[in-house]
């Protein structure tokens, strides 16, 4: 048995030093290194180069990172703290284009300034940093409650698939779609969970076969081009993955490879869930299409992982990090307010008037 990474926190705030600590999950699953970030463009490079990463953590590291650019600067007044603090949430923003939970994360900080307007700069740092502080506990209870609600679709015994890393290492604790399999072990249940190796980073192969074998969970890895065998031979009862984006139709941005496996799942009648956080629904994005697809560099898929390269010099790739899953293909959303079916475009408005 291996360390157990889940030991560790994924991303925590360590105010004496002035640090944002997170696990370095670009090392992983041969070597576990705790980072802790004292400079912005440490924290910008942390999110861009998926250092932390995962909408969850991304969110609670971007509230962190801003809590900390603000705790330095040396304005006086209102105005020109508000500004410099306007100006690293900028900054911070382009760390990473997809996922919506890190806007939604600073634009929540962001708040905190302009609903305190009257505050001194000192006492609007201290709500900033309670906020910050809430944000990561919030995010524990909300992944705990998905957790719950995605039990109640599964029972001891079944298959379950799942692409790309949606456990404790993409969020603060528990995970997303692995929340369910993570408490289902704490009482009892025996999973046996195929994780496709997701490119085009691995994060299946690196993280969640790590995640799942580090905490005593029946893990099996498989290619990603492995999945409808699987499927077809009757292991899987049940695919749940998590998303960093959710449209107001429904349709779910999420690891490239997912949406391939919405479709094999349709075909073979197994439930595809998606588990997310309700601050994961973006109401202002209408439909999937709109959602950018970040393209990350070819290295990662012809070299990255390997001694030497294994492509011709030179030869062209094409390497987004994301898919759009359509929501025709999706059974259900599950978020911390309950399980959410079609029509999605009603149903996904009146979760968010849970918040």
């Amino acid at each position: 048995m291996c360390e157990n990474i889940l030991e560790y926190e994924t991303v925590s705030l360590d105010d004496e030093n002035n640090a944002l600590v997170i696990i370095d999950q670009t090392l992983l699953p041969n070597k576990i290194e705790i980072l802790s970030l004292t400079e912005q463009k440490d924290m910008w490079n942390a999110i861009y180069l998926l250092q932390v990463r995962g909408a969850p953590a991304i969110g609670v590291a971007a509230a962190i990172a801003v809590y900390l650019a603000a705790k330095q600067i040396k304005a006086s007044t209102y105005g020109e703290f508000y500004k410099q603090f306007t100006e690293a949430k900028i900054y911070l923003s382009k760390a990473r284009p997809t996922a919506v939970n890190l806007f939604w994360a600073l634009d929540r900080m962001e708040k905190v300034i302009t609903e305190n307007s009257e505050k001194s700069v000192d006492e609007i740092k201290i709500l900033l940093k309670n906020e910050a502080k809430k944000i990561k506990n919030e995010d524990i209870d909300i992944c705990k409650k998905i957790g719950e609600h995605g039990l109640t679709l599964i029972k001891d015994g079944d298959g379950i698939l799942t692409h790309c890393n949606a456990g404790q290492l993409a969020t603060a604790k528990y995970g997303t779609a692995l929340s369910p399999i993570h408490l289902g072990r704490e009482r009892g249940c025996r999973f046996k969970v195929f994780a496709c190796e997701t490119r085009p980073l691995l994060q299946g192969a690196r993280l969640t076969a790590f995640e799942l074998y580090s905490n005593g969970i029946d893990v099996t890895l498989i290619c990603d081009n492995m999945a409808s065998h699987v499927m077809k031979s009757g292991r899987i009862q049940a695919i749940f993955v998590g998303c960093d984006r959710v449209a107001a139709n429904g349709d779910v941005c999420n690891k490239i490879g997912t949406s391939g496996v919405a479709i094999l799942a349709k075909h073979y009648d197994i439930p595809f869930y998606v588990c997310a956080p309700t601050s994961t629904i973006d109401l202002n994005t209408p439909t999937g299409d709109e959602i950018h697809i970040e393209e990350r560099p070819s290295a990662e898929i012809t070299e990255m992982w390997f001694k030497q390269p294994i492509t011709p010099k030179d030869v062209k790739t094409y390497n987004p990090a994301f898919d759009i899953t359509d929501n025709k293909l999706i059974t259900a959303i599950i978020t911390e307010h309950g399980i959410i079916r079609a029509p999605f475009f009603e149903n996904l408005r009146e979760s968010r008037k849970k918040i």
